[in-house]
């Protein structure tokens, strides 16, 4: 079956009671057993019974095998938020006096978890270039345990070489992960280029319109060590499973996906070629557009489509600001593929606390504005960006 007929057509684990087509919301904690033995078996993982909701449920469950036949992976773990998906997967692979390698062109909470929270825990970071691979060669040493990256970084739009990065993670015998949310991973296959372990901001393109906030960590099986840690020690002690609610609206969201990125990764490659038109904006930073560096590798990487972000520069902070303020169709809101187009100012918003210093260092500019394209007619998006520039 193609991708987006298994979407829709994927099996229940038990037939239901009433034979429902959807996957009802199991909005319990608890579940009874016939016998001592089968409870047992649950609770160590002998048998695929669920035990409590704080660690299985139903609904969740379903959710994540629906992921799984999609992407390939041996496990996929949903929890409650994209961040949770990064914090659980570099906590089950680092520790103390253990390295990441990872780019300074990271989203401001990565970069903070990385640098701030992990290194109070011993965890060292190696910051390098990783368009770079000689770069990146030199940054893993004997005490690395994963190389890290966006596919494409937020909001800087930079793509890095994922075979290449592949590469040289495996033949340190070290995990290359990424952070796959900026392109549905029904768009292309992360595990072809190399990727061992994804991790998704489900909030984004999966939920089907900002409904719900939640989180995927996909493994592909290649570090049994990983695959024992994030499922038998980070989703029992870390607490942050999704919950039933959250998994069936995601589910529903995940339906209708492939229909929904058709039409805004459709939009922004309109909007990006008709805003180069524009004399008031200095740069259209899309990938794709044949003038963009990265165009090329992302084709071969991401296949025809390059998502539903844009960034635009202008003259400067003030520009920015009254560009948004003059917004009238667009929203002034954070987040991602909502169904809405939405507009915010990187620099004094998701990296507002912190430096100067560390915002140059980030590439991050004062005189970005990022844009989310929605499922408007991207006409009416147009003349709304049009009008506010004026």
């Amino acid at each position: 079956m193609k991708r987006q007929t298994e979407a829709v057509h994927t099996p229940f684990q038990s037939r239901d009671a009433y034979n429902a087509i959807s996957m009802p919301v199991y909005h319990t904690v608890a579940y009874e057993f016939d016998n001592a033995a089968d409870m047992v078996d649950a609770f160590c993982g002998v048998s695929s019974a669920p035990d409590y909701s704080r660690v299985m449920n139903p609904t969740v469950t379903f959710f994540e095998n629906k992921v799984k036949q999609l992407t390939g992976a041996t496990r996929v773990v949903a929890l409650n938020s994209g961040m949770a998906a990064i914090s659980n997967t570099l906590l089950a692979l680092a520790g103390a006096g253990r390295k990441i390698v990872t780019s300074r062109h990271l989203f401001g909470n990565t970069y903070s978890l990385i640098t701030t929270t992990l290194a109070r825990y011993g965890v060292e970071v190696a910051l390098c270039d990783l368009t770079d691979v000689e770069a990146v060669e030199r940054a893993v040493t004997d005490n690395c345990c994963c190389i890290f990256l966006e596919i494409i970084t937020n909001p800087q739009m930079e793509v890095a070489d994922l075979q290449a990065l592949a590469s040289v993670a495996h033949s340190h015998n070290i995990p290359l992960v990424a952070d796959t949310t900026l392109i549905p991973f029904t768009q292309f296959s992360a595990r072809s280029l190399g990727v061992d372990i994804e991790v998704v901001s489900s909030t984004k393109y999966i939920s089907g319109g900002a409904t719900t906030i939640g989180g995927l960590v996909i493994d592909y099986g290649a570090f049994p060590e990983f695959s024992k840690a994030i499922s038998g020690e980070m989703l029992f002690n870390l607490g942050a499973y999704m919950t039933p609610h959250v998994a069936y609206m995601q589910t529903l969201g995940l339906e209708t996906l492939d229909a929904r990125y058709r039409v805004q990764s459709s939009n922004a490659a309109t909007l990006a070629q008709r805003l180069t038109e524009l004399s008031s904006i200095r740069r259209v930073n899309y990938l794709g557009l044949e003038s963009n560096p990265f165009y090329s590798l992302a084709r071969r990487q991401f296949g025809e489509s390059s998502g539903a972000m844009i960034t635009i520069e202008l003259q400067d902070r003030e520009s920015c600001f009254n560009f948004i303020n003059k917004l009238k169709l667009i929203r002034r809101a954070t987040n991602l593929f909502d169904n809405k187009s939405l507009a915010i100012h990187p620099a004094s918003t998701i990296f507002g606390n912190f430096t100067p210093q560390q915002r140059a260092s980030m590439d991050i500019s004062e005189t970005t504005v990022r844009l989310s394209v929605g499922l408007e007619d991207v006409d009416d998006i147009f003349e709304d960006i049009r009008q506010a520039l004026e």
